[in-house]
């Protein structure tokens, strides 16, 4: 798997004694230390919060846009759903489930989130995309089934996003409402590809939620 061994940057409450996790996923040509920042932000003066943010190999979760077909950034794509995979099991094990732990991102990071909780669906203590969107192509035929049970889900993104589309993004809140997902869906007019601060609020009270903070 392509993702295998790569780092995972741990801080925050150790997860032995935490009340939630955060799992941060960064943007293509980022890195783990990037996106760990922004964690330390959301859960900045929040006890409890354990953060972790794992690392792709070569800074790209896949290769193509996320709207390529799905087999065009394979076996990428696999690898890093797998990664999550892995470290919501770890967290498990540990004394915290799914419902326990937000699963967040950025851009490429962002689509990944998304990707991974339509794939899989439970109920989890929150799901949050800054300026992302599910992955495949407009329209793609899905099964879904599960349930997020109420999951709450926060999409934030640009109304003229050069990365991601805006109708991508309603298609992504429709394809998670129709899972069962709580969805709250802020678009701001004007803003480049990148986090402001109703975002970073709106995340530190999904996080605070679970925490208990």
């Amino acid at each position: 798997m392509l993702h295998d061994n790569q780092p995972v940057l741990r801080g925050g409450t150790p997860v032995a004694s935490a009340r939630a996790a955060l799992i941060l996923l960064h943007g293509r040509g980022s890195d783990a230390e990037d996106i760990y920042g922004l964690g330390e932000a959301i859960a900045a003066d929040q006890s409890g919060v354990a953060i972790l943010a794992p690392n792709a190999a070569g800074h790209t979760w896949y290769p193509q846009r996320f709207l390529a077909p799905l087999a065009d950034n394979e076996p990428y794509l696999s690898s890093a759903l797998a990664t999550i995979g892995r470290l919501i099991a770890e967290l498990g094990l540990e004394g915290l489930d799914p419902g326990n732990i937000v699963l967040a991102g950025f851009s490429q990071g962002a689509c990944l989130s998304l990707e991974f909780a339509v794939r899989h669906p439970r109920r989890y203590g929150g799901v949050a995309a800054l300026s992302g969107a599910v992955i495949g192509p407009p329209g793609r035929a899905r099964d879904l089934e599960g349930s997020l049970s109420g999951t709450p889900v926060y999409l934030g993104c640009s109304d003229r996003d050069a990365h991601i589309p805006l109708a991508s993004v309603e298609e992504s809140a429709g394809i998670l409402e129709r899972l069962g997902g709580k969805v709250t869906k802020q678009i701001f007019a004007g803003m480049g590809h990148t986090v402001n601060a109703d975002e970073i609020a709106a995340l530190r009270g999904l996080v605070a939620g679970v925490a208990g903070t």
